[in-house]
């Protein structure tokens, strides 16, 4: 099956809101074997709306749209499936009772005429009961394709693919298999990791695929195969991933979704029962952040200290001032001192710390734009690295956050000897 997405609203179009929905449903459809073909952003307005509408008919198996089922005038989706359909809004009886409840029992407010609109849906539409709000869903169908639409809220919206739109498609179809699996490469670009598994992905056989999805210091490779037997697609896939993890060797880390890096440095530090701290200047804190995103992180991870301003360096990290004289806030030799001044500070395994120049303009540091420095303190001692990340602001932060984890896994695999 070949499905479009119709991502209703206004506000996607002028960038006031990103089009989450869009990338959980593709998600969805994917997991149980659809394929999406294409997503469309349209205004609330009649004409895109229909258009969408027709090029899904006649280009689709499967249509889901999102937004436009509120009860403000700016909705108008359900009028639109009823010219669309030849049909007519009708009140549904039971669903206009269990409004009304909901607004007393959960709102505690009163319903008003405007909200009653809610009730009223086209006469040959299925219902999708939508628990969390008061916009339900709606299915119906024509000539060959299949029309749903949901609430554009996220939470109302993944409750209704959950519970009645993915159950209701794998009830109703033959469904093939896709099977995604994500490996997660650090430390070498997309062209070298090319290079490196050339005759592998000419030797892919014809229902399988490779992407390459490139972001800032790492590289995820998607293998894609599609397929009726879905153990026999895994173990394809897997044939394919073991070759590949030899050809790149400690650059890959594991798979998405399993393997993320900040993941392996907890589960990692959990196991050897190492504590780590980190000292941020121009990352801002963005290493403690991927690592407090790791349930269980707070059994290793002591905090950290954003000295994003060079006092802040010499009161809390006890950064001499005479060193920073001269070599520069953004050297090897602060970043070394930042580290060890940390470890001392919050008594941990494994401190790490950065300080870097990410522009527009030098600030107190000597160093070029796109200069980073990353040091790592243990009880062995402290080592440093210097990486050139470019010219852009956003990017080179968060390429340096990338390879700050990185090192610190490796740091962490490495070192088994400390603390035991």
């Amino acid at each position: 099956m070949k499905a479009v997405l119709i991502s209703i609203g206004d506000e996607l179009l002028i960038g006031q809101v990103i089009n989450s929905n869009a990338a959980f449903i593709g998600q969805q459809l994917t997991s149980i074997g659809i394929e999406v073909l294409q997503i469309l952003a349209v205004a609330d307005d009649r004409k895109a709306i229909t258009d969408a509408l027709d090029f899904s008919l006649k280009n689709a198996d499967l249509a889901i749209l999102t937004g436009g089922l509120g009860p403000t005038k700016d909705d108008i989706t359900k009028k639109v499936f009823c010219d669309f359909f030849d049909d007519r809004l009708v009140e549904n009886k039971e669903l206009l009772s269990k409004l009304r409840r909901f607004f007393e029992e959960k709102l505690q407010i009163r319903m008003t005429e405007i909200n009653e609109q809610q009730a009223y849906l086209p006469s040959r539409a299925t219902l999708l009961e939508n628990k969390y709000g008061t916009a339900s869903g709606m299915w119906m169908r024509k000539e060959n394709t299949d029309f749903i639409s949901l609430p554009g809220v996220p939470f109302e919206m993944k409750e209704l693919m959950r519970t009645e739109v993915i159950p209701r498609l794998q009830e109703r179809y033959a469904l093939p298999f896709i099977v995604h699996k994500t490996m997660l490469v650090y430390g070498i670009g997309e062209s070298l990791i090319a290079e490196k598994i050339e005759d592998v992905e000419e030797a892919l056989p014809e229902f399988m695929s490779l992407s390459y999805l490139p972001n800032l210091g790492r590289v995820r490779l998607r293998l894609t195969a599609r397929g009726e037997n879905e153990k026999a697609l895994i173990t394809e896939i897997d044939k394919r991933i073991d070759i590949i993890a030899q050809r790149l060797g400690t650059h890959y880390i594991g798979l998405e979704g399993v393997a993320e890096i900040e993941r392996l440095i907890v589960e990692q530090a959990q196991t050897k029962q190492l504590t780590i701290a980190s000292a941020e200047s121009f990352t801002g804190g963005g290493i403690a952040k991927r690592l407090t995103s790791i349930a269980g992180a707070s059994k290793v991870f002591k905090g950290s200290v954003v000295a994003y301003n060079t006092s802040i360096k010499e009161s809390l990290l006890n950064v001499d001032s005479k060193l920073i004289e001269q070599h520069s806030v953004v050297s090897k030799e602060v970043a070394e001192a930042m580290a060890n001044g940390l470890r001392e500070k919050m008594q941990c395994d494994i401190a790490i710390a950065t300080t870097g120049n990410a522009g527009p303009s030098k600030g107190d540091s000597d160093a070029e734009v796109g200069t980073a420095v990353i040091a790592i303190s243990t009880e062995n001692g402290c080592e440093s690295h210097v990486f050139y990340l470019g010219n852009h602001r956003t990017r080179i932060a968060e390429k340096a956050i990338n390879k700050g984890l990185e090192l610190l896994y490796a740091e962490i695999l490495n070192n088994a000897d400390i603390n035991l």
